[in-house]
């Protein structure tokens, strides 16, 4: 049997979907550390075995099924905020040391694929072993991204409006380096990658945190519920868009 592409293609539709992901990611993740009282080591083991379940399915599966590719990713986001919650809160790390480790812990990574792979290339993916360089690469990029994010508001003193601005600006650029530039694409893609994170964090935190504290108060539930809604949207559009292409396919 022929082995097929595992993994999503980068196209407009996939960065709005991640940008989605990661904003649920953070909701959710407060949601279930904070709103429900549970604090960050019984968020952390509740999220790992959400991810340990769906990267298992993920990876058993022998081609690209949207559905259980974006939970993967929804995973990787709600454990990343959890991850990064813990290492600030519960270790008293701080969120700059904190993503001085995670950033560590990426480029670690990259470097080991890279080494064995002798690229960084996303898509396709059929090698099993390069499917797990990828998704360790993705969660720690988005435990960095929900550091980095937090680092801005609380660190920094940003509102979270100012910070969500400054990492779509930050996107921006690096969406006009691929287009008018020769930088290698997958370098692009992993900088894009880590950078909506922070994105979708900072805007989750938006979302969620109080009016007088530079947010809309929406909640941490009710933030989740409509960053699921539109995930789930974007998900149906992703199947129908597959469908058509294995249709067109002679």
């Amino acid at each position: 049997m022929k082995a097929v592409n595992k993994v999503a293609s980068v196209t407009l539709l996939f960065w709005l979907m991640k940008i989605t992901a990661t904003t649920l990611g953070e909701t959710l993740g407060d949601f279930i550390s904070m709103t429900l009282n549970l604090g960050y080591t019984v968020g952390i083991f509740i999220t790992l075995l959400f991810f340990g379940i769906t990267l298992a399915t993920q990876l058993k599966v022998k081609k690209y099924i949207p559905i259980i590719y974006w939970l993967v990713i929804v995973g990787t986001t709600i454990l990343g905020t959890e991850i990064s919650d813990f290492i600030d809160r519960t270790l008293k790390a701080g969120y700059l040391l904190g993503s001085l480790l995670l950033i560590s812990g990426l480029l670690l990574t990259l470097f080991l694929w890279y080494k064995k792979y002798k690229d960084l290339e996303v898509y396709p993916i059929i090698d099993r072993n390069k499917e797990i360089y990828y998704w360790i690469a993705i969660l720690f990029s988005n435990s960095l991204g929900t550091a980095f994010g937090d680092f801005l508001s609380d660190n920094l003193g940003l509102s979270y409006l100012i910070g969500a601005c400054i990492t779509g600006v930050i996107i921006l650029i690096v969406v006009l380096l691929h287009y008018f530039t020769k930088i290698n694409h997958a370098v692009l893609f992993w900088i894009a990658f880590v950078f909506t994170r922070p994105f979708g964090a900072t805007f989750g935190d938006f979302l969620t945190k109080p009016i007088s504290h530079g947010g809309l108060n929406l909640g941490t539930l009710n933030a989740s519920l409509v960053s699921l809604a539109l995930l789930l949207l974007m998900i149906v559009i992703s199947h129908k868009k597959q469908n058509k292409e294995i249709s067109l396919t002679p």
